[in-house]
């Protein structure tokens, strides 16, 4: 399949539909934008798609907490459809706002025997809205087995822009069983020792320092995805640097070309060639 079909499902609050659907056609995608209101009219339209996307932004005015209320939709009312669309082989991508809805509604980490998440996305430790850029660093090893979104990549940098990214397991037990399975596959890091924007720290506890944590995630996690890898939630937005003239030291720096988030884009386009 040469151009894959994008579905990306936006809510009252989402304002970062345009951006995505963009990057994906950048990338070689066919994208459509859809209210969450036509898809729960109409269920079987999203069988006509190969990748389902959540883009950043607002769902709601995050009320409650942020995503929750369009998680609770899909989990309610398009648990089924979302069921049958994953089992085909397709894929699913949550960003920023994506990835709190993707969380909490159950499809990238499975509920517990009670019924609850294992992991949930809670406000930043400085207690404010984070809009930076950082380093990460991919635990797939670069296997596309792992994680096809993040095929062939390492390390990276994008933006972030979120208030409620901290990631928190259920207990330390919880963590180290998601780890062992290979669920947390994007972290936080440090720049590289030459970078200009600093040594790394060193630090006691494994859980890296603001700004390079920018929201005291346990672990240093900054992205997850499900047990078949297909589908991935993440904070940073990959939408935001697919052009060069993106990143902050465009003129000072040479950018890597194709810019990273535009890489995550192309891998799912290409996981469908």
């Amino acid at each position: 399949m040469a151009s894959p079909r994008v579905f990306i499902l936006r809510a009252p609050g989402t304002n970062c539909d345009g951006e995505t659907a963009f990057a994906f056609e950048r990338a070689g995608a066919k994208a459509d934008r859809f209210h969450v209101r036509r898809l729960l009219e109409s269920p079987a339209m999203l069988r006509e798609y190969q990748i389902l996307c959540i883009p950043g932004g607002f769902s709601y005015g995050d009320d409650i907490a942020a995503g929750r209320i369009l998680a609770l939709q899909l989990r309610r009312h398009l648990g089924a459809v979302l069921e049958e669309f994953h089992a085909e082989d397709k894929l699913l991508l949550g960003i920023c706002n994506g990835f709190q809805v993707l969380l909490k509604a159950g499809l990238l980490l499975p509920p517990d025997e009670d019924g609850i998440v294992p992991a949930t996305l809670t406000w930043n430790d400085s207690g404010r809205y984070e809009d930076r850029w950082v380093h990460l660093k991919a635990s797939t090893g670069g296997r596309s087995r792992a994680c096809p979104f993040l095929d062939g990549i390492d390390r990276m940098e994008l933006p972030i822009a979120h208030a409620e990214g901290k990631f928190v397991p259920r207990d330390a037990a919880t963590l180290r069983r998601l780890e062992s399975a290979g669920h947390l596959v994007l972290r936080y890091a440090t720049p590289p020792a030459e970078s200009p924007c600093g040594a790394p720290p060193v630090t006691a506890d494994g859980i890296l320092p603001f700004p390079f944590n920018p929201n005291g995630s346990e672990a240093n996690v900054a992205g997850v995805c499900d047990a078949s890898g297909r589908a991935l939630g993440l904070m940073p937005h990959p939408e935001r640097f697919i052009d060069a003239v993106h990143h902050p030291r465009w003129t000072r720096e040479t950018p890597p070309d194709p810019p990273w988030g535009l890489r995550i884009f192309r891998n799912a386009v290409g996981y469908f060639a």
